[in-house]
C-alpha cells in the first residue's frame, strides 16, 4: 500500500528511543523526510545518521527538552520560519508514579509544561504552514490511562486527559484545511519494563496475564498504525483515539 508520504517533511518528538525511534523509521521507510527530537543529542544525531544511510531521506537532529517552556518556543520558531514540515508527532515521556494527593506543585507544572503545553505549543506552529499547503498530519502519543486511568499515575491521568479535550477541540477546527489530529494510545509493552525497575521477565510475568492478546506489544507494531494514521489513506480519520493496547482497555 502507497501511503502516500513520499517526500513530506515529519517533526517526531520523543525519538531517542523505543515508540518514537521506530515511528521516525518507518516514515522514513515510507519516503518521508524526519527531523527527530528529544533531549539526548548523541542518540538522535545516531539515529538521523542511519536514516539517512538506510533510506536515502533527509533526516536530521534537533535536541529538544519539552519541560522548558523556552527550549519549545526555540522549536515553535524553527517549524513556523524554517522547517515547513507535514506531519507533528508529539511524543512526551510520562511524569513519575503519583497518588492522587501531596504531589508537589513543581511536578505538576512540570507535567503540564511538557505533556499539555508543549502538545498546544507546537501544534499551533504546525497547522500554520498546514493551513497554508491545504494538507496536515498532528498525532500526539498518550496513555491507555486517558480512558482507563491506572492506579498510581494520577498526575499522567489527569494531564493528558486535558490532551484529549485539545485534540477533539482542534481537529474540528482545522479538518476542512485538511488538517486530521488524533491521538494514539499504547499500553502494556516491553519498555514498561523499565518504568517499572523490573526485568524483562518479571515484567512479563507478571503483567501478561492482564492482556487479552496475552503477549506485549512492540514498538514497530505501534508504528505502523501511527504512520497509517498519518498518510494520505487516513485523510477521513480525525478527533479519534485509537487504541494500540491488545485488548487492555475493558471499555467499548
Amino acid at each position: 500500500m502507497d501511503l502516500g508520504l513520499n517526500g513530506k517533511r515529519a517533526l517526531v518528538l520523543g525519538s531517542s528511543q523505543g515508540i518514537g525511534a521506530e515511528i521516525a523509521r518507518v516514515l522514513a521507510r515510507e519516503g518521508c523526510n524526519v527531523y527527530v527530537g528529544a533531549r539526548r543529542l548523541d542518540h538522535i544525531q545516531s539515529l538521523a545518521d542511519e536514516l539517512s544511510e538506510e533510506f536515502n531521506v533527509d533526516a536530521k537532529a534537533y535536541p529538544i527538552d519539552l519541560s522548558d517552556g523556552i527550549s519549545v518556543e526555540k522549536l515553535c520558531e524553527m517549524i513556523t520560519h524554517e522547517w515547513k514540515i507535514d506531519i507533528l508527532l508529539n511524543n512526551a515521556g510520562g511524569p513519575p508514579p503519583s497518588p492522587s494527593t501531596g504531589v508537589p506543585d513543581e511536578i505538576w507544572e512540570s507535567s503540564l509544561q511538557s505533556l499539555l503545553m508543549s502538545t498546544i505549543r507546537l501544534s499551533e506552529a504546525a497547522v500554520k504552514g498546514m493551513r497554508e499547503r491545504g494538507w496536515g498530519r498532528i498525532l500526539t502519543v498518550a496513555s491507555s490511562g486517558v480512558i482507563q486511568p491506572i492506579p498510581n499515575l494520577a498526575v499522567s491521568n489527569t494531564v493528558r486527559s486535558a490532551v484529549v479535550g485539545f485534540t477533539k477541540t482542534l481537529s474540528n477546527e482545522v479538518a476542512k484545511d485538511g488538517i486530521t489530529v488524533n491521538m494514539v494510545l499504547p499500553s502494556i509493552h516491553k519498555a514498561s519494563a523499565n518504568k517499572q525497575g523490573m526485568t524483562y521477565e518479571e515484567f512479563r510475568d507478571n503483567s501478561r496475564s492482564s492482556i487479552p492478546a496475552r503477549r506485549f506489544g512492540t514498538a514497530k507494531e505501534f508504528a505502523e498504525v501511527a504512520v497509517f494514521l498519518m498518510s494520505v489513506c487516513a485523510s477521513y480519520i480525525t478527533g479519534s483515539v485509537i487504541r494500540v493496547d491488545g485488548g487492555v482497555i475493558q471499555s467499548v
